[in-house]
C-alpha cells in the first residue's frame, strides 16, 4: 500500500473495508466457535460500538486529564469483583496482558536466589509462556490427568521449588473446558508461601452465571483461600468489544506490583497501570456499555442458553459415530476427538459447509481434537451445528486421513530455517500445496497434520516462519 495523493470519502473507505472483509468469517450467527462471542442481541452490541465510538479518542495514560476513564474503571472493576470474590484490579487490553501483570507482580513480591520460575498446568495458555518469556521466568510444565484433563495437585506440588513465585490453574482450561481443583492447588501454594493465579480469563464472567443457572461449578475465585490474583476476560463471555479484560488482586500491595513508574527523564510523569502506555479508552467503553445493556438478568439468561446449549451439544456428539467428547466440560468449552476419522479433516469438512470447528494439535498426551465455544447465540443453532458436525465426520470418514508427501515431516524437522528467506519458505509450502498468500477460507488439514507430526518447538518455529511469510 502507499498513501493515495489526495484523500479519499469515507463511502469509498467503507466500501474498501466491505470488499477486504469479503473472505472474512462472520462474526455474528454462532457459525463460528471460537474467537468470536456472540449474545445474539444485536441492540446490546449497537450500544457497546456506540459507546466504544464515543470513547475512542480518550487516552488512559492520563487518569487525571480524563477522569471519565478512573469512574469508568471503577465502575467495570468493581462490578468483576463483586462477581469474583472481591479484590482490586486493573482493566488491560485482554487475557494475555492480564496474566502478564500477574506474573510480574508475583515476581516483584519475591525474593529468590536463582531465577524466578512457576509452575503451569501443560493445559494453561500460552500467555503464562509469553510472560515467562518476557519477563525472564522458568516455567516448570504441570502434567494433567490423562482422562479427565485437570491439573494433578501433587504433580503442582512436586513443581514447587525455592524459586517458584508463582502457581497457576485454570477456571477452565481452554483446550478441554474442565477447571483445575483450584482450592487444593491454592492450598498447596499457601502452604508453601507461593501466590497462586486462577486463570479465569474464558471462565470468569461466565461460570458464576452459569451455577446460578442450575450447573455444577466449584469455587475457584479469590473466595478461595490462597487464590493471590485472577484474571478474567470481558472480550469472551462478558460481550465486550475486543481489548478488554481486568486483573484482580486479592492484595493491593500486591497490584502495586504490577504497576510501572517512571521518573528517569525530563518529560512528563510515567506511571501505568497496564503494559501499554497511551491506548484508546474505546474497549473501557464498550465493556463498561454491555454492562449497562445487559444487566444481571441479561447475563443470567445468557447463562441459562448458554448452558442448554452446552448439553444438548455434548450429549449430540456423543451420539454422532466414532465422535467422542474429551473429559467431562464444566463449562461452555467443549473438545471432541476421534479414533476413526481425521478431526483436521473434519474440520475443513465442516468450514466447506459454512461453520468454523477449532482444530487443536496433540500435546502432551492429549490427542489432536476439534474444540467449539459455545455462546449465548448457539443454542438457536446448536441442532444445525450437530448436522454439520455428523456430515462432516462422514464425508472425513470418506477422504480418509491428510495425506501428507512423502519425507516432508522429516524434511521439515531437519530443515534449518533461519537459512530459508521468506520468499523461498512460502515457495517450499506452494510446494506441498499450501498457499500462504492465497484469498479465501483455506484447507488446513495438511497444515495441521503436518505441525502435528513434529515436536512443540519445531511447531513454533515453523508458525513464526508463516505469519512471518503471510505478512510479507
Amino acid at each position: 500500500m502507499s498513501l493515495p495523493d489526495k484523500g479519499r470519502s469515507t463511502e469509498e473507505l467503507l466500501a474498501e473495508i466491505t470488499r477486504l472483509k469479503r473472505d472474512d468469517l462472520p462474526v455474528r450467527g454462532g457459525k463460528v466457535t471460537a474467537y468470536v462471542y456472540d449474545t445474539g442481541r444485536p441492540e446490546v452490541h449497537e450500544a457497546a460500538a456506540r459507546a466504544y465510538f464515543e470513547m475512542l479518542e480518550v487516552n488512559t495514560l492520563d487518569p487525571t486529564a480524563f477522569p471519565s476513564v478512573v469512574e469508568m474503571e471503577k465502575q467495570v472493576v468493581g462490578a468483576v469483583a463483586e462477581l469474583l470474590g472481591g479484590g482490586c484490579g486493573i482493566f488491560t487490553s485482554g487475557g494475555t496482558e492480564s496474566i502478564m501483570l500477574a506474573v510480574k507482580a508475583a515476581r516483584d513480591s519475591a525474593k529468590t536466589e536463582g531465577r524466578p520460575r512457576m509452575a503451569v498446568p501443560v493445559t494453561a495458555h500460552p500467555a503464562f509462556h509469553k510472560a515467562a518469556h518476557y519477563l525472564g521466568l522458568v516455567l516448570d510444565a504441570v502434567p494433567v490427568d490423562p482422562v479427565t484433563f485437570r491439573a494433578s495437585p501433587a504433580a503442582v506440588e512436586a513443581a514447587i521449588s525455592e524459586d517458584t513465585v508463582l502457581v497457576v490453574a485454570s477456571a477452565p482450561s481452554y483446550p478441554q473446558g474442565v477447571i483445575d481443583p483450584i482450592s487444593e492447588i491454592a492450598a498447596i501454594a499457601a502452604a508453601r508461601g507461593v501466590p497462586c493465579h486462577v486463570d479465569a480469563c474464558v471462565g470468569g464472567w461466565l461460570l458464576p452465571w452459569l451455577r446460578e443457572a442450575g450447573a455444577s461449578v466449584p469455587p475457584f475465585d479469590l473466595s478461595v483461600p490462597g487464590v493471590t490474583s485472577l484474571s478474567c476476560d470481558l472480550h469472551k463471555f462478558g460481550y465486550s468489544p475486543k481489548g478488554a479484560s481486568v486483573v484482580l488482586f486479592a492484595d493491593p500491595a500486591l497490584r502495586r506490583r504490577a504497576y510501572f513508574a517512571s521518573a528517569s527523564w525530563p518529560g512528563y510523569t510515567v506511571i501505568n497501570a497496564t503494559v501499554q502506555s497511551s491506548k484508546s479508552a474505546g474497549p473501557l467503553g464498550g465493556a463498561w456499555a454491555t454492562f449497562q445493556a445487559l444487566g444481571r438478568e441479561g447475563y443470567l439468561e445468557l447463562g441459562r442458553t448458554t448452558l442448554a446449549a452446552a448439553r444438548t451439544l455434548r450429549e449430540g456428539i456423543a451420539k454422532i459415530p466414532g465422535l467422542r467428547v474429551l473429559g467431562d466440560p464444566e463449562s461452555a468449552l467443549i473438545a471432541f476427538g476421534s479414533d476413526e476419522v481425521d478431526v483436521f479433516v473434519l474440520s475443513d469438512e465442516a468450514r466447506k459447509r459454512g461453520w468454523f470447528l477449532q482444530p487443536q494439535l496433540s500435546y502432551a498426551g492429549i490427542p489432536a481434537n476439534i474444540h467449539i465455544t459455545v455462546t449465548g447465540v448457539t443454542l438457536r443453532g446448536v441442532e444445525a451445528m450437530l448436522e454439520v458436525i455428523a456430515e462432516a465426520a462422514e464425508a472425513a470418514r470418506g477422504r480418509g486421513p491428510a495425506r501428507l508427501p512423502e519425507g516432508l515431516v522429516e524434511l521439515i524437522a531437519e530443515l534449518d530455517l533461519d537459512t530459508l528467506d521468506d520468499e523461498t519458505f512460502g515457495e517450499l509450502a506452494a510446494s506441498v500445496g499450501v498457499d500462504l498468500g492465497g484469498s479465501g477460507q483455506p484447507e488446513m488439514a495438511v497444515v495441521n497434520a503436518v505441525l502435528d507430526a513434529l515436536p512443540a518447538d519445531r511447531r513454533e518455529a515453523v508458525l513464526i516462519r508463516f505469519l512471518s511469510v503471510i505478512y510479507s
